[in-house]
């Protein structure tokens, strides 16, 4: 009867322990992108990180439809983290654009990751060599409601120019680059990693024009959208672009929930940026992150557990 009590306990103990154990993992959703772009590949890199480097962490790389479906995930709670447009983001913190009368209060920041580059193309055929020279020629900005339509809209208006001064197309990056090698487009707007497949086939194929963003028009940009960098797509990126262009970009950007506690933040953002390397091993746009321009082209608040990191090692004060 004693050893039968004996059992007993022990199995509860057991139950017991076990229970606990489970309670102390932390099992968290890294929302993405589609499977077959690039957030959810690199986001499959961020969470292997964690996972290895990070007691009692389990957080799964979900693929999704990016960023807009991802902030709206984080703001309900039902993501913890997310691969996102910092543009993107700041409009649906603020409310703006692409979130117009939908504000998400419950998104921070941890960093931006590397840049997504607004690259503008132009026929060789067109003429144009500033973005001067776009008023009456055929545009395509981007899909109709997209980010890329955005970012044309607010380069745009840099230099004077509205959506009205141009024939504006809304076409996909595949359709832009077909249009200028057919002639049925002057110039494209093309958001995304350098270099883009689309415009490396246009420039084997037709050959291409970069149209930088640069001077008094980039300073004015980049001061009223606090989301752009100043960046260079390098001479020889395409096919007969020997010279380096100046340009704009916005960045793929880690966000976080802001009711997250601020020491796993603070773990997570230690445990990332201390492993770098591991990332740049794992995926191709880790050797273009860094933890100096995690800090950059944030206009979306820190989350308190990042600020901590920072501070740490001296980014912030």
């Amino acid at each position: 009867m004693k050893m039968k009590k004996i059992i007993t306990v022990c199995a509860i103990l057991s139950i017991f322990l076990v229970g606990c154990t489970k309670n102390t993992n932390k099992d968290y959703i890294l929302a993405t992108g589609g499977t077959s772009g690039t957030y959810y590949p690199f986001g499959g890199a961020i969470a292997n990180i964690w996972n290895t480097k990070v007691a009692n962490m389990n957080v799964t790389a979900q693929a999704t439809g990016a960023s807009a479906e991802n902030l709206r995930l984080i703001n309900k709670g039902e993501a913890e983290y997310a691969i996102v447009q910092n543009d993107v983001m700041d409009y649906a913190y603020n409310g703006t654009d692409l979130f117009e009368k939908e504000k998400l209060p419950n998104i921070m920041t941890i960093g931006t990751l590397y840049p997504e580059v607004v690259q503008i193309a132009a026929s060789k055929d067109s003429g144009i060599k500033s973005i001067a020279d776009f008023k009456g020629k055929r545009i395509s900005v981007g899909d109709a409601g997209s980010g890329v339509e955005f970012n044309a809209k607010q380069i745009l208006e840099g230099y004077g120019i509205t959506f009205n001064d141009i024939k504006k197309n809304n076409l996909s990056f595949k359709e832009s680059a077909e249009g200028l090698q057919n002639g049925t487009l002057d110039a494209c707007f093309v958001t995304a990693g350098v270099p883009n497949s689309a415009l490396q086939e246009l420039a084997f194929t037709a050959g291409l024009v970069l149209i930088p963003v640069s001077g008094e028009a980039a300073d004015k940009i980049c001061e009223k959208y606090g989301y752009y960098t100043k960046t260079i797509i390098p001479g020889g990126t395409y096919k007969g672009t020997d010279e380096d262009t100046e340009a704009l970009a916005i960045k793929a950007t880690l966000a976080v929930n802001a009711n997250l506690d601020e020491a796993t933040v603070y773990d997570m953002t230690k445990a990332l940026f201390s492993n770098l390397n591991e990332l740049a091993l794992a995926h191709a746009k880790g050797e273009e992150v860094s933890v100096e321009a995690a800090v950059t082209g944030v206009s979306v608040p820190f989350h308190p557990g990042a600020v901590k990191y920072y501070k740490e090692i001296g980014l912030m004060n």
